[in-house]
């Protein structure tokens, strides 16, 4: 009897338990659909997380890449065959096709390439300077002046030639930039500045030239265009 009473006991009071178990339906029900929309949305949530993870991984391959190429960058550039005094005709030589090269040894109608002459006694006004002094001179501004902070590196030197590779501060691209006494009396440096890859410099060699040129012009050098 006992045990028929226990087991009739919810039955005998209907009252009592009813709401007493709509209510723990009612607040267990939407726990119950909760977990079950977890439960269907856990697997979507941990392809998300791995397709996540497969885009980390693609974009952290992507930027060691870069990174990678970056440095390559800063070994790239053969120096050129053609660098140094031409012999025939005597001089250095004409820049190639591309618009990321000057020279003074160009042709005075092509302006993408020309460049002036310098004079470092213009006039004689320095009154008797020797080529000698115009080295030291030359040699000084080249070390002092960086122009877009490209680090100059004195790479060949002779009494009437010399020779600067300017490497840039990110990529590390060089660029040669030559410098020829020629024989005579008439005090005249030639130059020549090109990079050594792509198609353009955005002015960089000329604007290289013209930095360099502005300091000389401190001590009493000129263009030969303006003598």
């Amino acid at each position: 009897m006992a045990s028929m009473a226990s087991s009739n006991t919810y039955h005998f009071y209907p009252n009592k338990f009813k709401s007493k178990v709509y209510t723990s339906k009612s607040s267990f029900f939407p726990c119950i659909v909760s977990c079950k929309e977890q439960e269907q949305q856990q697997p979507q949530q941990d392809e998300n997380t791995k397709q996540m993870g497969r885009r980390e991984i693609i974009l952290r391959s992507s930027e060691i890449a870069v990174l990678g190429a970056l440095f390559n960058f800063r070994h790239v550039g053969k120096k050129p065959k053609y660098l140094g005094v031409q012999k025939n005709p005597l001089g250095l030589a004409l820049c190639p096709a591309t618009n990321n090269c000057v020279s003074t040894s160009e042709n005075i109608s092509d302006s993408t390439h020309y460049a002036p002459p310098w004079n470092y006694n213009p006039e004689g006004k320095r009154g008797n300077v020797s080529r000698e002094k115009a080295m030291e001179e030359l040699l000084q501004v080249l070390k002092s002046t960086k122009p877009d902070k490209f680090s100059p590196k004195i790479v060949e030197k002779k009494d009437d030639y010399v020779r600067v590779e300017y490497e840039s501060p990110i990529l590390g691209f060089v660029d040669d930039m030559e410098f020829w006494f020629p024989p005579g009396k008439k005090p005249i440096v030639q130059y020549r500045s090109a990079s050594r890859l792509g198609n353009y410099d955005f002015d960089a060699n000329r604007k290289r030239i013209k930095a360099l040129r502005l300091q000389l012009e401190k001590k009493g050098w000129a263009s030969e265009d303006t003598v």
